[in-house]
């Protein structure tokens, strides 16, 4: 059972919602707002957009609250300090006070020195006296998203927060292209921090780009929903990694509806492959092929590198449901073709397929079609801490070490999957701890051995 969320109890109360008219106007059971506020579990992620407007505050921050519970170290005790948040209303300089823990737990942090990551730049307060005065209504509405961006230039979040108070006045390619960089530099800094950081800020520009585009002159609503789509599809992943199907899933349709929304059929189909990836983690074959099919036969023109990873993706289900390996090397061939042929990258969408990928995905389809031994020497040849972001890395140790197990060689399989649990704790990646735990049933005819149980104790801790 979770702990009480009082912020979540304490926003609610600040948007003078008590819980039978909160249940009302979502609509939604009076108990589940009971239950979500005790932790004893989570809203639908179909209900947290409109939660989060009841509650007057962003989807990144309903993320927060409804993650952080009440740990203790981040109950305020009586007298606990205040942080001053310098900002401009209507001319003047006023100082907002916010609780340390609240900023300490949030990208607000990043605006802080005092409390800021020391990796990241901070924003100096006297930065602040140079901004331009935004209006009160501008603040208050918009306040909490635009704070979500990290602090790479006041003059860029200016302009993000004008774009929020009047959209089709002030959108335009200043606009799209910050909210575009900061996307990209989220998906640079996921494979090394892990969605536990990268999350809350990657939901905060999307809240962003949602308010926008809702206004939006039709042209930049295009452009702001064709990063939106992006952005979503990443959203997706990041909860795929942590293991949250549901969320990811919702990520992932909404990604979809932009996409279709923007007429971009290329990312309509990258992200029916990213869909076939979430039915290889439930390993439901029979959904994979029909995604896979459908992104290799359907209306769109889908880089070459995608294509190749599309090809592999239907082996892999082709393997699992029982095809002959020369059928499954057959489909194989097609994915090398395929990437051979693709030459330099076409499009950002198919950059990170290459070669050293597709023999990892490779060695996954020879595990699945009963040659484990066959896997276990091309993750030998191959995989290289060097090649993959810490992440990634770990992922791909894992499924080297289930390969190992099913070869009978245990006590190298659990000293790779060792490797494998620091990397997930590093990195917060639930998925790789999924497959180690694969790893440990099939080692169960073992689980005596000391490095056996070592693993063992290792995930269980």
């Amino acid at each position: 059972m979770g702990e009480r969320r009082e912020g979540l109890v304490r926003a609610r109360k600040a948007a003078n919602l008590t819980q039978e008219k909160l249940a009302a106007l979502l609509p939604a059971d009076e108990k589940s707002i009971r239950a979500w506020e005790s932790g004893r579990s989570e809203p639908r992620p179909h209900r947290r957009d409109r939660l989060a407007r009841l509650l007057r505050i962003s989807p990144a921050r309903l993320e927060e609250l409804l993650r952080e519970g009440t740990p203790a170290d981040l109950r305020r005790p009586p007298g606990a300090p205040s942080v001053l948040l310098p900002v401009v209303v209507d001319g003047r300089p006023v100082a907002l006070p916010l609780d340390r823990a609240t900023v300490a737990a949030s990208v607000l942090a990043r605006l802080v020195p005092a409390l800021g990551d020391a990796a990241q730049p901070a924003v100096p307060t006297t930065e602040w006296d140079a901004m331009s005065p935004l209006s009160r209504r501008s603040l208050l509405k918009n306040g909490l998203p635009v704070a979500a961006l990290p602090a790479l230039g006041i003059g860029s979040a200016e302009h993000v927060a004008r774009a929020l108070e009047n959209p089709r006045r002030y959108m335009d390619k200043t606009v799209t292209h910050y909210l575009r960089r900061q996307l990209d530099q989220y998906k640079h800094e996921d494979g090394e921090r892990g969605p536990a950081k990268t999350l809350p800020m990657t939901l905060g520009v999307l809240d962003i780009i949602d308010r926008i585009a809702r206004d939006a002159a039709p042209d930049d609503q295009r452009d702001l929903l064709r990063i939106g789509s992006e952005g979503a599809e990443f959203a997706g992943w990041l909860y795929r990694d942590r293991r949250q199907r549901e969320d990811s899933l919702y990520w992932h349709d909404r990604a979809m509806e932009w996409a279709q929304a923007a007429g971009d059929s290329t990312m309509q189909g990258y992200i029916l492959l990213k869909k076939a990836q979430v039915a290889y983690d439930e390993r439901d074959p029979r959904r994979m092929l029909v995604l896979t099919r459908a992104v290799r036969n359907g209306p769109w023109s889908l880089p070459q590198r995608l294509q190749a990873e599309a090809a592999q993706q239907e082996a892999r289900a082709e393997a699992m449901l029982g095809a002959s390996p020369d059928q499954v090397n057959r489909t194989l061939d097609v994915a090398w073709k395929l990437l051979d042929d693709a030459g330099p990258v076409e499009s950002p969408l198919g950059a990170h397929f290459n070669a050293t990928l597709l023999t990892m995905q490779t060695a996954i389809c020879y595990t699945e079609a009963g040659e484990p031994r066959r896997s276990v020497e091309l993750y030998e040849k191959t995989l290289k801490e060097t090649h993959f972001s810490r992440r990634d890395y770990g992922f791909f140790l894992s499924l080297m070490a289930n390969s190992l197990a099913l070869s009978g060689e245990p006590d190298q399989a659990a000293r790779t999957g060792l490797i494998s649990a620091r990397r997930a704790a590093e990195t917060n990646s639930r998925r790789t701890n999924e497959e180690l735990r694969r790893v440990v049933e099939v080692l169960k005819p073992w689980h005596n051995r000391p490095d056996v149980r070592e693993l063992r104790a290792a995930l269980n801790g």
